[in-house]
């Protein structure tokens, strides 16, 4: 009975559209601001995001953290809301609520009732203008934001070593410079700071609103119309424009020594092209090479080759950042055995990375890949949290709702042609990072 389960489920996610259907409607408001409904009647519930085209890849030069810190500081209050109030009253109605930051966006969330949307719209409306700071919650806020750095940054040496490895893979792109900020410029963050990256990003020609869940598109609208659209929006915004990565000419080699080091490992990490709308096809390639290569610890390349039939690693992983406005990453990390030095780690690397161009691609176990997509995209269908997030990172990072409903037959479509291209164009030695960390007393040794 399990194997014919098994062979009825197969057959179930082969037969599936490669295209997800998901139930989204658009609207812009006058001043500006985008609405993205997603419906899903199954339960009473709904996930209400706003997410603002604002990260840390977005502040000014020696401001590093201060889109964070915001973060932090639009929980407190506002002319209507004591601090704290915001998140009590979404408790009390029996939800939950949060916020997060990425170098290309900052989003805030509440999942409730479904007929409990209307005050999260209100309330989520009145602290995208109306926000009450002053010295006090400066620097109240100021010490949390510096102690979470210090928990999960500067107490955890491979979150250190991977803060230099980004700062060495981008020569002079912001996404080089880490999310919660470098910690010498988040010491010196005041009120001048925050209230300037509020003024200028926070506002309705700045944000999508993403509620996805138990609603009618028509309603959420109209809700959206009363709490929303009254805002004004900012005139001075200005084009989203970063400064561009040069041509890399060299690669860089980094090694950071800590005594907290208990694992020594080495990793490979490229400079690549990110999702762009109307034109996935590249990122499309590169996600399943990374699956294909390191998705997963017993049947990916890497674990093939390095970790069963060499033996020389007890872990091999490969990672793609697809969505991202601008120029994102492609790594590769291999913990070495016991007895293995990072420098043999890193020449069986080379050595993988070579043979799977010589090999081709596993026909095989691109079609269980592409299997997997297929149910996953089912699955994610189950929770509209996902969802919501999907269009929202999504559209905050450059695309379309209609680059994120083709991503999925985009995928489909891939062959073993495109993947073996992709990796080619990818594994220029002169766009690469490769990182030792190792354990022993910090060590003055440069990049190289």
């Amino acid at each position: 009975m399990p194997r014919l389960l098994a062979l009825i489920l197969t057959s179930l996610f082969f037969a599936l559209p490669a295209r997800a259907s998901d139930m989204v409607t658009t609207y812009t408001l006058d001043n500006g601001m985008e609405v993205v409904v997603i419906e899903d009647h199954r339960a009473p519930v709904v996930v209400h995001m706003v997410w603002y085209r604002a990260g840390a890849a977005d502040e000014p030069q020696g401001s590093s953290g201060v889109a964070h810190f915001l973060e932090h500081l639009l929980f407190k209050g506002t002319e209507k809301m004591e601090p704290g109030e915001l998140s009590r009253v979404v408790a009390e109605n029996g939800g939950s609520d949060n916020a997060f930051t990425s170098n290309d966006y900052t989003g805030y969330f509440q999942r409730v009732a479904a007929d409990r949307l209307e005050l999260m719209m209100e309330m989520e409306a009145d602290r995208m203008v109306n926000l009450q700071l002053g010295e006090e919650e400066i620097e109240t806020e100021r010490n949390v934001i510096i102690e979470e750095r210090n928990q999960r940054t500067e107490n955890n040496p491979s979150a250190l070593f991977g803060e230099q490895r980004d700062a060495a893979l981008y020569l002079h792109h912001p996404y080089g410079t880490p999310v919660i900020g470098w910690r010498h410029e988040m010491e010196t963050l005041g009120l001048d700071d925050a209230l300037a990256f509020y003024k200028q990003y926070y506002a309705p020609n700045n944000a999508i609103l993403v509620v996805a869940g138990d609603v009618a598109p028509e309603d959420v609208l109209a809700l959206a119309e009363k709490h929303y659209g009254p805002l004004p929006p900012n005139p001075d915004l200005k084009p989203r424009e970063r400064v561009k990565e040069p041509t890399h000419l060299a690669a860089r080699r980094m090694v950071f020594s800590d005594v907290r080091v208990a694992q020594p490992y080495v990793t490979r990490t490229y400079l690549a092209p990110e999702r762009d709308p109307g034109a996935q096809e590249r990122a499309a390639a590169l996600t399943l090479l990374a699956d294909l290569l390191g998705g997963d610890g017993t049947t990916s390349h890497l674990a093939r080759k390095l970790q069963f039939e060499q033996q020389i690693a007890v872990y091999t992983g490969a990672g793609y950042r697809a969505t991202s406005l601008d120029d994102t990453s492609f790594s590769l990390i291999v913990v070495p055995a016991e007895g293995v030095t990072l420098e043999e780690a890193e020449a069986a690397l080379d050595d993988a990375m070579e043979s799977f161009l010589e090999e081709g691609v596993d026909s095989a176990a691109l079609d269980r890949l592409k299997m997997q997509i297929r149910a996953s995209t089912v699955y994610e269908r189950d929770d509209v949290a996902a969802l919501a997030r999907r269009y929202g990172s999504a559209l905050t990072s450059g695309l379309t709702v209609e680059d994120v409903q083709e991503w999925p037959a985009i995928l489909e479509a891939v062959t073993e042609d495109d993947i073996l291209a992709a990796a080619r164009d990818l594994w220029r030695p002169a766009s690469s990072v490769t990182g030792y960390l190792v354990s022993g007393s910090p060590t003055e040794e440069a990049i190289q």
